[in-house]
């Protein structure tokens, strides 16, 4: 049981901010964000996990057995990530392609200390072990009124690079659609690579950045020790509580012209009546679908929302929503294991897709495009989709983002490369500006 402690916060302290200078000091942390979104499926207007007690850090073999055996041996908050490349442990598939990163396929930890956000308080949930700590730790963090930068580093400039050219981009994306006319699938999701060597950067600062420019429902900020995922995720990959589950992909992009309101409403309306957009959506959803299907109650499997538009700072998202009851007596890491990876980012059918993905992409995709995010103790989860990221791993100083988009038969490469242009926009201002 945990010792916990509820404060009522002053309005006009920084509570984000002090939060996160605090976490500085920890080898292990993750922040949840959802940046003021009404969610009305959320829990926590933010969440900081920070110090492991005990910790699971493995390859794909056996990764969701694994993870099983921790959650339920746990039975506490754990917080942590599934790379993508988990795919191979549920299919019979590999990851060959180039890691620059060499992060662990799936990584989870127990914290000693939880801090919780939400209606102008904090709660803090500490182990028993370290809840002597607790009133020093507030009386720090209630302290901490500025984000300081403490990076002592030299501050060199970042410059991206793509891993493929533009033509080599375009040349894989007609490979694809020479797939989807032959029938091999109806869609696939590709991503591009762009990377950064001898980079170093202060990743807490670099976060703050990316959050103020995007302010997403999903931003993320996770550290294991020389590892770090800075995320401005808009995506919710799926969430459990009690035995309703929720799936909320997203696949149809739009940009945003805050000088013109006008033409901005435009284009979002464009999008919501774009044929190729709504297709590729459909397509995703129908998969979403059948994935939940396997530990759904039968005929509990709903679309709530269909190809809704939202509107983030830098672009519009079309997103749907899925609905479902879970099967009573399926473990909670049995409906991941069943739903892994996500359809937004794998394509249709999913294995076919996944084997041209990893046949046309250069880099593997690792914590890209995989899932972050916590279980609670009664088995309940959240996790986002890993998009719109920066993975850097200070050790070798590598700093990697990847983006892409679905290919459809409709697809156009020129447009789907301007698509990956703009969806890279603010994290290569985030990184290349100091």
């Amino acid at each position: 049981m945990r010792v916990s402690k509820n404060v009522k916060l002053d309005e006009n302290f920084p509570a984000r901010k002090a939060l996160l200078q605090w976490a500085r000091q920890f080898q292990e942390v993750v922040w949840f964000d959802s940046n003021g979104y009404n969610d009305r499926y959320s829990n926590y207007e933010a969440v900081l996990a920070v110090d492991a007690f005990t910790a699971i850090q493995t390859d794909a073999s056996e990764a969701f057995d694994k993870l099983k055996e921790y959650q339920e041996t746990t039975a506490d908050w754990i917080f942590g990530y599934l790379s993508y490349d988990l795919k191979n442990d549920v299919e019979d598939l590999s990851s060959n392609n180039y890691d620059g990163l060499n992060f662990p396929e799936l990584f989870f930890f127990q914290p000693k200390k939880i801090i919780f956000l939400k209606a102008g308080e904090m709660e803090l949930h500490y182990l028993p072990m370290v809840d002597d700590e607790l009133e020093e730790d507030l009386e720090n963090i209630l302290q901490k009124r500025d984000f300081q930068e403490e990076f002592s580093g030299d501050v060199k400039d970042v410059k991206m690079q793509p891993r493929i050219s533009k033509l080599e981009y375009l040349q894989k994306v007609e490979e694809m659609l020479a797939h989807i006319q032959r029938g091999d699938i109806y869609e696939a999701n590709f991503c591009q690579e762009f990377y950064a060597e001898d980079a170093e950067i202060d990743p807490f600062e670099k976060f703050v950045a990316l959050n103020n420019i995007s302010s997403p429902p999903f931003a993320t900020f996770l550290r294991n020790y020389d590892q770090y995922l800075l995320s401005a995720s808009p995506e919710r990959y799926l969430q459990k509580k009690g035995n309703r589950l929720i799936s909320q992909p997203i696949k149809g992009t739009a940009r945003r012209v805050l000088s013109n309101p006008e033409k901005d409403s435009e284009l979002a309306r464009n999008l919501e009546n774009d044929p190729k957009e709504r297709s590729e959506n459909v397509m995703i959803v129908d998969l979403v679908r059948n994935d939940l299907s396997k530990t759904a109650k039968k005929g509990s499997v709903e679309v709530a929302e269909l190809c809704k538009v939202y509107s983030f700072p830098q672009v519009h998202q079309m997103v749907s929503t899925i609905k479902a009851t879970l099967e009573a007596g399926i473990p909670p890491v049995e409906v991941l294991r069943t739903t892994f990876p996500m359809g937004s980012m794998t394509g249709a059918p999913k294995i076919s897709a996944m084997e041209i993905i990893e046949e046309l992409e250069e880099t593997k995709r690792g914590l890209y495009s995989g899932a972050v995010g916590y279980f609670d103790p009664s088995g309940d989860f959240d996790l986002n989709v890993v998009i719109r990221s920066i993975l850097y791993n200070s050790t070798s100083k590598y700093i990697s983002f990847s983006v892409g988009g679905a290919i459809t038969a409709r697809s156009v490469p020129e447009n789907e490369y301007e698509e990956c242009l703009l969806k890279a926009a603010a994290l290569r201002q985030v990184l290349e500006e100091n």
